[in-house]
């Protein structure tokens, strides 16, 4: 007697995984979603991707705290990817046009505008981490509950390398929230959390959008250019360590030149704080130039990261130094956006040559510090990558790259001869505060002191990074 085939007594030869091991035949038996709910869905998704990585990135600049700065800069990145990959497989859904930019569902706008808008870090947090990514793994959760996990496998896929990232944002986010925002603080925003809840109900179709009534996004949103740093970061406006300077003279050890690159990469920090800028302030780019102009951000971030790393690692306290937001704070405020990118460009394609990144990794093997020949051999190869990045949506702006770097130099220039200024203002006296760090560095190492490197002491006055002369007008 020939027992009845079914999706559950079905088996596959010797028992071997069925289906190329996505899911047992009873799953695949069942009927999934239509392409026309798919694509809704993953719109739905894409949109709150998208949106997630704008506020992320415009909140980058204003943002004082230093590990949520550069955690901006890295969850920004991952929503900018994953849009990315999503705009990517709705394509393949028989779905031209894409219809990617319009808006899903006019509370989903609402509640992405009232994160956008928070007033402080506090609520910023509980905005993005406790409603907005949650909401966002909860859609990815579901579609790939209901869709089918064969006839939409390439849809799961991309949600299931989303879903695992979102989850992480989310404990980052959750353990800042613990960290910084009391139970008392909170109860002063509960009417705006609760507006943030009724937008996901009106999406949902529990309550109807009309009875949302707009908060902290009443005035719209205006993007804040100005830098801000945490009590850690001192005298920001100090030019007076001239680290390119002491980089390329040939009579200083290479040991004390790696604690320089150290400070050169945790300088970088002020790198996101402009490319936020950029981001925010140029419309109307394909997704692509999102994508990576925000990866581009992201790296900036890491390298300042680096640098933090390589301090505590060396036992140096990396506050000791006066870490500059000069460059941010003129290019965000004196500059245009294109203006701000030309510089960008210009300063990486200048650390192309073997003089640039090269060079600063072949210091970092010779300073006999293991970790700072693995930190510079990845800053080099990001630096390869950005400038790339920059042959693919700055150059053709121009049309020959000669063009292009003539204006970025220009643009340049044109920020970079404030050091009498500031001074002469009272921000800054520009204290030399490297002898100090080095010679807490070599009391960490049990070393002496180098006479001529504990006796550096050239600034950047009328001078930029590429030790260029600057001439006032």
């Amino acid at each position: 007697m020939t027992t009845k085939i079914t999706p559950d007594t079905y088996r596959s030869y010797r028992n071997l995984p069925p289906l190329a091991g996505l899911c047992t035949l009873a799953q695949a038996a069942k009927p999934g979603l239509s392409i026309e709910a798919c694509t809704t869905r993953l719109k739905e998704i894409h949109y709150a991707l998208k949106r997630l990585q704008e506020i992320l990135t415009a909140r980058i600049t204003s943002e004082p705290i230093y590990e949520l700065k550069t955690g901006f800069a890295h969850h920004a990145h991952l929503c900018a990817e994953h849009a990315d990959a999503l705009r990517t497989r709705v394509g393949e859904m028989r779905e031209p046009p894409l219809g990617l930019e319009a808006v899903p569902h006019p509370a989903w706008e609402i509640f992405f505008d009232e994160i956008l808008a928070a007033r402080t870090t506090e609520e910023l947090l509980v905005g993005l981490y406790d409603h907005a990514m949650p909401e966002l793994h909860s859609l990815m959760f579901h579609y790939s509950e209901d869709t089918n996990p064969l006839t939409d496998a390439p849809s799961r896929r991309v949600l299931r390398f989303a879903m695992l990232e979102v989850e992480d944002m989310i404990d980052f986010g959750e353990a800042s929230v613990d960290a910084l925002v009391t139970p008392d603080f909170r109860t002063g925003f509960h009417e705006w959390e609760e507006l943030l809840q009724n937008c996901l109900k009106a999406v949902d179709g529990k309550i109807p959008v009309e009875s949302l009534e707009r908060q902290y996004s009443a005035t719209p949103y205006v993007y804040d250019p100005l830098p801000k740093r945490d009590e850690r970061w001192k005298d920001q406006w100090n030019q007076g360590v001239n680290a390119e300077a002491f980089l390329y003279d040939e009579n200083m050890p290479a040991k004390a030149k790696a604690l320089m690159m150290l400070f050169k990469r945790i300088r970088e920090v002020d790198v996101p704080e402009m490319m936020s800028s950029i981001l925010t302030q140029t419309k109307g780019k394909p997704s692509k130039y999102y994508r990576d102009m925000t990866r581009q951000m992201w790296d900036e971030a890491r390298h300042a990261m680096m640098g933090e790393v390589g301090f505590v690692a060396l036992g140096v306290d990396w506050t000791a130094a006066r870490i500059t937001f000069n460059w941010s704070m003129r290019l965000n405020t004196e500059c245009t956006p294109m203006e701000r990118h030309a510089v960008l460009y210009f300063i990486e394609q200048g650390l192309m040559p073997r003089t640039g990144k090269r060079y600063e990794w072949e210091v970092a093997q010779e300073s006999g510090i293991p970790l700072m020949a693995t930190i510079q051999d990845f800053d080099w190869a990001d630096e390869v990558l950005h400038a790339a990045i920059g042959r693919q949506w700055y150059i053709p702006e121009f049309g020959h790259i000669n063009k292009a770097l003539e204006y970025g130099d220009k643009c340049w220039s044109k920020i970079t001869s404030n050091w009498q200024e500031v001074r002469e203002k009272g921000l800054t006296s520009h204290e030399n505060w490297w002898p100090a760090l080095y010679s807490q560095a070599c009391k960490a190492w049990g070393a002496t002191a180098d006479a001529k490197a504990l006796a550096f002491a050239t600034t950047y006055d009328g001078k930029r990074a590429d030790l260029k002369e600057i001439h006032a007008d």
